[in-house]
């Protein structure tokens, strides 16, 4: 550190990740360029410095933002950051609209809702993080940043989720999204969250298990002959039908499916089940695509022309290998259901979106640094 480096007023702003999943990856690349961002958009005289941290693995759901603004308050407080911002994957309300991000002026934090931000988030965090540093150290009136810097930024124009400012009056601002449009960026961003290539990778015994099935129905003639006497909406109808089948199979196999209680409310439970449905949707529709694609190049290999004609007593082309795939990857996906029972329970459950496992590989800064002024 140079000389003139120490005498540039420090203050420390603290990231804390909770449940420490998705979150923990997005502060994680937000911790890396963060300080040069704070001195870009509010105060290039101030020595930034960033810490991480986790939350509760499984943050409360029934305390809402108060609960996380709470608990971020108090790692503040221990760790004698002067700022902190809590990132969370929990979906949150503010009335009937999603919330994006609340900030406390008492409490000196923040907290952020990533599935709000929608399916690009760490990009809108890049964007609101330092515009939220910069309101909170303009309500504490912080004599360490400049006037310009503590000058809070319009963060609904640089954030495209955010739609209007609420409670302005109390020091408690809400950030909150639109009706519809923030409803549906809120699911997108649930699924984002789920990560969805991870239930992906978690069906791959299924996929193999349907392959095998697959191929067995590819030497039949029984199935050529159903293929060419269905039409196409009946077609498209036997893949719903079985893709559907097969996500019900992994919600009732493997109990994915969240129930209200008391520490769970009815309307969070509601937003968890549809985000496992629609992240094990996008993983097995994924799957149905790799499936149909081996199942086309298969069949093309195995099945000469000439057979194919011989048994369908007609011309053939490319469209007719196309729906002999086409209906033997819908068929498949039936039996691949079965070899789901025989996957891995935790990497299954990872689908779920209210289930979090315990956290590996994170970094916690709380026992790598030391704290200031001790």
């Amino acid at each position: 550190m140079t000389h003139s480096e120490q005498h540039r007023p420090e203050i420390v702003v603290g990231l804390v990740a909770t449940p420490p999943d998705h979150p923990a990856r997005v502060a994680a690349r937000l911790t890396a360029e963060l300080a040069d961002r704070l001195a870009d958009r509010v105060d290039a005289d101030v020595r930034w410095t960033v810490r991480e941290g986790w939350g509760d693995v499984a943050p409360r759901r029934d305390g809402g933002v108060e609960a996380l603004l709470d608990d971020a308050a108090q790692r503040r407080t221990d760790d004698r950051w002067d700022v902190a911002i809590c990132l969370t994957d929990l979906p949150l309300h503010a009335g009937r609209v999603p919330l994006v991000a609340q900030t406390s002026a008492r409490r000196r934090v923040a907290m952020v809702s990533l599935p709000a931000l929608g399916p690009y988030q760490l990009r809108a965090a890049r964007a609101a993080v330092p515009d939220l540093v910069s309101r909170l150290l303009a309500d504490a009136s912080d004599q360490r940043v400049s006037r310009a810097g503590r000058a809070p930024a319009d963060i609904a124009g640089r954030v495209s989720a955010i739609d209007r400012v609420i409670g302005e009056t109390d020091g408690e601002l809400g950030y909150v999204a639109s009706g519809l449009v923030g409803r549906v960026r809120l699911l997108a961003g649930m699924v984002r969250a789920n990560r969805p290539g991870r239930a992906l990778l978690g069906l791959s015994k299924l996929l193999v298990g349907a392959f095998g099935t697959a191929a067995f129905a590819l030497t039949t003639d029984t199935i050529w002959q159903i293929g060419d006497a269905l039409g196409g909406l009946r077609l498209v109808v036997i893949m719903v039908l079985g893709l559907s089948a097969l996500v019900a199979w992994l919600i009732v196999a493997h109990d994915l499916w969240e129930k209200p209680d008391h520490e769970t409310p009815a309307e969070l439970a509601r937003l968890f089940n549809l985000g496992t449905i629609l992240t094990l949707a996008l993983a097995t529709t994924v799957s149905y695509l790799v499936l149909f694609t081996g199942t086309a190049l298969v069949g093309a290999l195995l099945i000469d022309t000439s057979v194919l004609e011989q048994t369908l007593q007609r011309p053939i082309g490319l469209t007719d290998y196309l729906t002999l795939a086409w209906i033997t990857s819908s068929l498949a996906t039936v039996g691949g259901a079965i070899g789901s029972g025989l996957e891995n329970e935790e990497t299954v459950r990872a689908a779920a979106y209210g289930y979090h496992p315990e956290p590996g590989g994170w970094r916690d800064e709380r026992d790598a640094q030391p704290h200031r002024g001790r």
